[in-house]
């Protein structure tokens, strides 16, 4: 017996989101199902709000709801560094360490000849065009995978052309791990030891 159409396409919805299967995504449903209506109202509501407000920081592309993000905007952080990360996750990362104190640039992704993901599909000309005379250190924080190692490469090459000093986050992170699941001792290690590219 086959579910009702409507049923069907909630469970196709929810299937779009990562790590969710079709079982994963019937107990999604069957959950719905059992909502009242201003429940699922207001679900649907924060839904739409969330795409309507969320946008990226037109200097560093972090998510926030204005133009600019509020680390962009605080003066009180160190505007001598750029930590450049793969997305807003990393960043939030960062920040549970309250240790990094400097400004961060979100790529939204890395190379990768698998995907066909090049360079010009990552959010790179505002990062060349934040690197000033102001600027004294990058820190590439991609990820240790073969996509994070490739795009850490290409941005070491073309920022030693800048008169910047570029380092690289210590290997205190496995390799093809993400620094979103990596505690916070070792993301703090990590970045205690990185060094220069």
């Amino acid at each position: 017996m086959e579910y009702p159409y409507t049923f069907e396409e909630l469970v196709e919805s929810f299937k779009q989101l990562p790590g969710i299967g079709t079982k994963g995504a019937e107990r999604f449903v069957y959950h719905v199902l059992e909502m009242d209506k201003e429940q699922v109202q207001r679900f649907a509501k924060t839904l739409i709000d969330f795409k309507e407000n969320i946008k990226y920081c037109k200097k560093c592309g972090h998510i926030c709801e204005d133009d600019i993000c509020d680390i962009c905007k605080d003066e009180l952080r160190d505007q001598s560094i750029i930590c450049i990360v793969e997305s807003p996750k990393d960043v939030f990362a960062m920040e549970k360490l309250k240790e990094y104190r400097g400004l961060y640039h979100v790529l939204h992704g890395t190379i990768s000849i698998m995907d066909g993901k090049t360079i010009e599909d990552l959010n790179i000309q505002t990062l060349f065009d934040r690197i000033n005379e102001n600027i004294q250190e990058v820190i590439i924080a991609t990820n240790p995978t073969r996509e994070g190692e490739t795009t850490a490469l290409f941005l070491a090459k073309f920022l030693s052309k800048r008169n910047v000093n570029v380092t690289r986050i210590a290997n205190g992170l496995p390799i093809g791990s993400n620094l979103d699941y990596a505690d916070e001792l070792t993301l703090l290690k990590s970045l205690e030891g990185r060094k220069k590219i």
